[in-house]
């Protein structure tokens, strides 16, 4: 079965959609061998080290649109492919078919205020022609599958759950002993409820004892709460104890989830947060939101706190940081958890749905697609 998908993907900004594809084709060789992968447009290079053949797109206007209404489409003909996957959203907007589209949340449609931008309705609409013309939809959760049906009006029949795995590159290491830290790994983004965590850790440095030289390590790029956050801390006591790292290696990623005493994430919605796994994948205990899939995700294997609770943050960051048999109990359920999600599971399900997907030939079913 040969599979085409936008090369695009290999290279997207977003970290999230990255780690997807690539560990996708990389897990796919092994479990899915007779599953062959065309990568249409984007980097050749990327595509011969994740094993699977290149597509050429040919000109293209320089923008997501016109790439999916032009360049896109004609190359996938090309491609003579029995599948074409849409692994981020954005599907081309006419021809190949059978067509599965991979939604990993549909945040912006059922919280536009997160998105300000005067061009986000024209996103939101291109998003939701994707979604309406797929023959079958791929998502990480049960809580994004309610939701994509829910906002789109899509039977659940249609949409595939397929939880994503955690590489072997997250693991274990040796702790080296160190002032405390909190971690956040993500996008910094408002619905990431980052402010809020900021504002405990500095109540915790003023009046947890032992934790007056605790720290925030933010991992990710920034989109749009980083500048409110460091005016935040600017002038204050605390200022030397907010960081920012964005576009390290997963090698550095990984120590700073072994180095890290606790793992923060107040997501107020996510569609799957892979970084919880990956913590939990590393020994990091993690305290998170009880929102949105973080309970699907995290299993019982780490503590939940509502996201507009404060007091309840304070209170269980502050546990962890100063109970070490509490410490030890999240990590060992993280690894648990985290041990039962394989990037070889992700990739037979989605195998599953591609041959699925391409049953899909009679006349009726095609006619009501866009």
């Amino acid at each position: 079965m040969d599979i085409a998908f936008d090369g695009r993907a290999l290279s997207s900004p977003a970290g999230g959609v990255r780690r997807y594809v690539g560990e996708l084709w990389r897990a796919m060789r092994e479990a899915e061998p007779d599953v062959h992968g065309i990568a249409v447009g984007g980097d050749p290079a990327l595509a011969l080290a994740l094993g699977v053949r290149h597509q050429p797109s040919g000109w293209s206007v320089p923008t997501n649109p016109g790439w999916c209404a032009w360049a896109l489409p004609r190359a996938a003909g090309r491609a003579r492919a029995d599948v074409f996957h849409a692994p981020a959203y954005t599907a081309p907007l006419w021809g190949a078919r059978p067509l599965v589209v991979t939604l990993h949340d549909v945040s912006y449609e059922r919280h536009p205020e997160w998105y300000p931008h005067q061009s986000d309705p024209l996103r939101r609409a291109f998003y939701r022609h994707s979604a309406l013309r797929a023959d079958r939809i791929i998502t990480d959760s049960q809580f994004s599958r309610q939701e994509i049906s829910a906002a789109y009006g899509i039977p659940a029949a249609r949409i595939a759950v397929v939880p994503l795995g955690v590489s072997d590159v997250f693991a274990p290491g040796a702790v080296v002993p160190r002032d405390p830290v909190v971690l956040h790994v993500g996008d910094l983004h408002p619905r990431r409820n980052l402010a809020m965590l900021w504002d405990v850790v500095c109540h915790l440095r003023t009046h947890a004892p032992g934790l007056s030289a605790l720290s925030l390590v933010l991992v990710g790029t920034d989109r749009g709460a980083w500048a409110g956050l460091a005016a935040r801390a600017r002038g204050t006591v605390h200022e030397g104890a907010l960081r920012h790292l964005d576009h390290i290696t997963d090698a550095v990623l990984t120590r700073w989830y072994q180095q890290a005493s606790v793992m923060a994430y107040p997501s107020r919605y996510e569609g799957f947060g892979l970084p919880l796994l990956e913590a939990m994948a590393c020994g990091t205990p993690v305290v998170a939101s009880r929102a949105s899939c973080i309970p699907e995700v995290t299993g019982g294997a780490a503590l939940l706190v509502d996201p507009d609770d404060t007091a309840g943050w304070a209170q269980a960051l502050g546990r962890v940081l100063t109970d070490g048999a509490e410490a030890v109990r999240l990590r060992e359920a993280g690894l648990a958890r985290a041990s039962a999600f394989r990037w070889a599971h992700t990739a037979r399900m989605t195998a599953d749905v591609w041959r699925e997907a391409r049953t899909l030939t009679t006349a009726d079913d095609r006619q009501v697609r866009p």
